[in-house]
């Protein structure tokens, strides 16, 4: 998303970013036909990407997109929802096209429309996959009865939920626990949220002024914040799988390095002691 939305790199830094990624191990990419700047725009993160893994060359077959549907960017900054079925199924087949796949491996529900039935816009998703559209079906800001209703109706084809989770906003902690019952893939959204100086610690966490126990979980590890973030968040389950953004290949390649840092069971009681936000943004 930060490659196409507001304050977004140029196409070459943005290429570059991507291949770094890629250099790095990772698989998989998340995006969605809505990740715009402007009016018009509608399918930029997608297009970006198809020309990102088509000058990449050998390696780029083993990549995973997953894209969503069923959100908009009028332009102005604002977000829309729109669940209907036959928008569904358009968007789809545009996103296919955008991406240049005869299927999508990986769609999602990017966000229930509470002017449509839920249970109808996962049906489309369903018919989207009998009709080869799609191979997977994910959901994005969903609860647990959500995702319950979603495997009645999907059964197998459901492999992934998509919430925002970090250490700041653990609030869906119970659907992260479902999927982890369930053998459902858990891709927190925005999961780098209370890592800043700025985030207020639970009472008796001691960390020097402007850090929190992140920074001092890095410094001791030489490492970033960010990777010990990360590496939190796949301490948390063995279904977790974060999507960090990134703008830069230097973030790129910090973010991967996550897979390789172990925390101990210690580093992470004290980092799940961050006092989670509760204002609900």
């Amino acid at each position: 998303m930060p490659l196409s939305v507001e304050g977004r790199p140029r196409e070459e830094q943005a290429i570059a970013t991507i291949h770094a990624a890629l250099d790095a191990g990772v698989r998989l990419i998340d995006t969605a036909d809505c990740y715009q700047w402007y009016a018009g725009e509608l399918g930029h993160n997608e297009r970006l990407i198809a020309r990102a893994l088509a000058a990449y060359g050998s390696g780029a077959g083993e990549v995973l997109v997953a894209t969503k549907g069923g959100r908009g960017r009028p332009g102005d900054g604002s977000w829309t929802v729109n669940g209907d079925p036959h928008h569904l199924r358009r968007a789809a087949e545009a996103s296919a096209a955008r991406l240049g796949v005869e299927a999508i491996g990986l769609y999602q529900l990017h966000k229930p429309d509470p002017s449509v039935p839920f249970a109808e816009s996962v049906g489309a998703l369903r018919d989207l996959a009998d009709a080869g559209t799609i191979r997977r079906v994910g959901l994005s800001n969903v609860d647990r009865e959500q995702i319950r209703t979603a495997r009645e109706i999907l059964g197998p084809r459901l492999v992934a939920v998509q919430n925002r989770f970090s250490p700041l906003h653990r609030s869906t902690r119970d659907t992260l626990d479902m999927c982890t019952e369930l053998g459902l893939a858990f891709l927190p959204w925005s999961p780098l949220g209370g890592i800043s100086p700025s985030a207020v610690d639970a009472p008796g966490t001691t960390v020097p002024p402007g850090e929190t126990p992140f920074h001092a979980v890095a410094r001791a590890r030489g490492v970033s914040p960010q990777q010990v973030c990360l590496a939190w968040h796949l301490a948390q389950s063995p279904v977790v799988i974060p999507i960090p953004g990134a703008r830069r290949p230097a973030s790129a390649r910090d973010s991967a390095a996550a897979g390789g840092l172990t925390l101990s069971g210690a580093e992470v009681a004290a980092l799940s002691r961050t006092r989670e936000d509760t204002t609900g943004l």
